[in-house]
């Protein structure tokens, strides 16, 4: 148990970790080159100063004071609840605040992207499920839930993996999310090394079509000028102003209260599911909500509020500037929290089996990457892709960071076509509703039925994607050529 006070001076601590962290970053250049975020270093530092270093290196020279680190139980307590708490505001802030457009419109825009991040998305439950049925189960007893950790780890990111902590316990895995925490870490480092070494390879053959002096913005194709976009922002802004004319409230405590509301309708949402659930279906025993955690039913609510708001015109009340600023606190918090708590032993008896699962996760996304890519994506492949490779192997900010390095001025567009994107993609996997239903899918069907469902899901995207946009993506590169 822990008090209040408690509480308080554990969130002190993390702001003071972010500061060294921000320090430590500055000073230490791989650091720097690796674009290792500050909430990764000061989870790091978390983890060193705690009991499963610092305090194990103590024990071993037989000393009798700090065995646990320099942090006392009652703060370990509140960070090893955090990262399942504060991942629902993370969730629940990914779209307010953004234009939701008809789903044809985003579709049309967004849709060569939405196909290829699908399909790294399947195939990632299809290389863990394949190799932990031919090797980590036959060869090393491993629970079968550990075919998702990669999807759960390298799609979902560190938030994902920590706001799966209790399904995995009540599914007996618990060893999960210190596995999955670990693989997230692998995915964010090796996703920005493997995408800076992409793009110096993009460079040199001439794939990143932005370079070039004749390169044509997407939105130019889409034929969204410039100058209606400004327009447009303008409005917002002198609706705004009118809204919150005489507004005796802080915008960014009025804009945690949509939060507040969009995970209060997720839970609703989530309660009402485990309702059905308990007088249908679950009555002789065989259940699924009952494991499905709230965040991705957060996200839900989010799109609820951001819809509602739009229909009452009060939409403009919502920045989403503040909203990225709520996000990314809560995000920081999940991630510094959830490796603080992370533990090294269950890495250590489990270290080649976790070297598998990254390494063929790895090798998965940088190979789809390479030749499915330029064949799912007619236009602006190489831009389009890396974000989501980046994202496929770490979290969206990766994404991001990688379209930066080939595209800093988004002249392809790439960036509102991956942004649309998510609304076709982070309800269903990346941390959405399959990624939290999958182990329990697992436990209830076997890896085998599983198997062949996202087996059969990859080979639809793929072949959506061929059907598609083979022509044009073929095309495209002879004129490449």
């Amino acid at each position: 148990m822990f008090s209040l006070t408690d509480a308080f001076f554990a969130f002190v601590i993390i702001g003071i970790l972010i500061l060294l962290a921000r320090i430590i970053k500055q000073k230490v250049n791989w650091i720097q080159q690796l674009y290792l975020p500050e909430s990764v270093v000061a989870g790091f530092l978390a983890l060193f100063f705690g009991g499963e270093i610092l305090g194990a290196i103590i024990s071993s020279f037989g000393g009798d004071t700090l065995t646990q680190g320099l942090f006392s139980e009652a703060i370990r307590n509140v960070w090893r609840q955090s990262p399942g708490v504060f991942i629902n505001v993370v969730f629940a802030a990914l779209f307010l605040g953004e234009s939701i457009p008809n789903p044809r419109q985003i579709w049309r825009k967004a849709a060569p992207q939405v196909i290829f991040g699908q399909t790294l998305a399947w195939g990632q439950y299809v290389i863990g499920i394949s190799l932990t049925l031919l090797v980590l189960v036959p060869l090393f007893d491993m629970n079968p839930l550990v075919g998702s950790l990669i999807e759960i780890a390298f799609e979902g990111g560190h938030g994902t993996a920590a706001g799966m902590e209790q399904t995995f316990i009540d599914l007996d895995f618990p060893e999960g999310k210190d596995l999955a925490l670990g693989l997230a870490t692998v995915g964010i480092v090796s996703g920005i090394i493997s995408g800076t070494f992409l793009a110096n390879w993009g460079r040199k053959k001439g794939y990143i079509k932005t370079f070039a002096k004749q390169s044509q913005s997407l939105r130019e194709h889409e034929g969204i000028s410039p100058q209606e976009i400004r327009i447009n922002e303008e409005e917002i802004t002198l609706k705004r102003a009118q809204l919150t004319e005489n507004l005796l409230i802080d915008p960014l405590s009025l804009n945690f209260g949509f939060v507040g509301l969009a995970v209060a309708i997720g839970w609703l949402i989530l309660e009402t599911l485990k309702w059905i659930e308990s007088i249908t279906w679950g009555v002789g025993g065989f259940t699924v909500i009952a494991y499905v955690p709230l965040f991705p039913i957060a996200l839900i609510g989010g799109i609820i509020v951001q819809l509602i708001l739009r229909k009452l015109g009060l939409e403009a009340l919502i920045m989403r500037s503040l909203m990225n600023n709520i996000a990314g606190l809560a995000l920081d918090i999940v991630v510094i929290t959830a490796l603080a708590s992370i533990s090294l032993q269950v890495l250590g008896v489990n270290f080649i089996p976790f070297l598998l699962l990254g390494f063929l996760g790895i090798a998965w996304n940088i190979l789809a990457f390479v030749f499915l890519a330029p064949r799912l994506i007619p236009s602006f492949w190489f831009e389009r892709g890396i974000c989501d490779l980046g994202q496929s192997m770490g979290v969206t900010a990766t994404g991001i960071l990688l379209l930066r390095m080939v595209d800093p001025d988004n002249k392809s567009g790439a960036f509102e076509s991956f942004a649309y994107k998510q609304l076709f993609f982070e309800p269903i996997v990346g941390g959405g509703l399959f990624t939290a239903t999958a182990p329990v899918l697992i436990a209830r069907f076997g890896s085998v039925s599983v198997l062949i469902l996202t087996t059969i899901l990859l080979f639809v995207w793929l072949i959506l994607g061929f059907v598609l946009f083979g022509k044009q993506s073929q095309l495209a590169r002879i004129n490449e050529q």
